[in-house]
């Protein structure tokens, strides 16, 4: 989707949502006013927001969609399909996040905007990521959750708990200051489960020992528990 599209169906669900979840409307009309003005071309040429809009634009639809139905039950059916994953981002994380105030989320647009963002870890996500569906677990990954929430991946395995996973290479020095913001940013957004991982990227085997890390972790870690761990 280009970004005449997605400039027009950002409108399109403005205009929809606003009968249907008047708070959904007003953060995508904060995120149109922050894109409406960019050229075409200009934005276009922005693969991150791009993708950070076609995400907001699939989220939005489901939840829609969800919120359309006109009965709890309808509602529940709905989210009885989703695997556990869907249902944790749809039925919890997402809507607290049209529901709240993201201190972050002006900071972020503005560096995203700028191209400011250095994803120098996006090759081994996307590893640990492919690794964990190979080894049938699931995962869901999204740009809300990882610059608001801290949480590179929601990850699930045999037991369909999520559990929201931060993969950090910070020093040991600094890894206690930035494991406490994470822990904080969680209990900020009442995840209620979480993993912190330092891992020295020149490790052998590293693909293989985060996801077994973090699959066990989903399985066995406990409620209001925020794992620093590293490897």
């Amino acid at each position: 989707m280009q970004a005449k599209e997605i400039k027009d169906k950002l409108k399109s669900l403005i205009e929809q949502s606003s009968s249907i979840d008047p708070t959904l409307a007003r953060r995508l009309e904060e995120i149109n006013r922050w894109v409406k003005h960019i050229k075409l071309g200009c934005l276009n040429a922005k693969p991150m927001v791009l993708a950070f809009l076609l995400e907001v634009i699939t989220d939005s639809t489901v939840w829609l969609a969800i919120k359309s139905l006109p009965s709890a039950a309808e509602q529940n059916s709905h989210f009885a399909k989703m695997t556990p994953i869907e249902r944790y981002w749809y039925g919890c994380l997402f809507p607290r996040w049209i529901n709240s105030t993201d201190a972050k989320f002006y900071i972020w647009k503005k560096k995203m905007m700028a191209g400011q963002f250095n994803q120098f870890d996006n090759d081994i996500i996307r590893c640990i990521a492919q690794d964990i569906v190979k080894r049938e677990g699931n995962f869901w990954q999204r740009y809300i959750a990882d610059l608001s929430m801290a949480t590179d991946l929601i990850v699930s395995s045999h037991k369909n708990q999520p559990l929201c996973v931060q993969f950090t290479t910070v020093s040991k020095e600094l890894n206690q200051q930035k494991y406490q913001d994470w822990q904080h940013t969680l209990q900020l957004w009442d995840i209620e489960r979480g993993l912190f991982i330092s891992y020295n990227p020149l490790d052998d085997d590293l693909v293989h020992q985060l996801v077994n890390i973090s699959l066990y972790n989903s399985d066995y870690l406990g409620n209001k528990k925020y794992l620093n761990f590293s490897c």
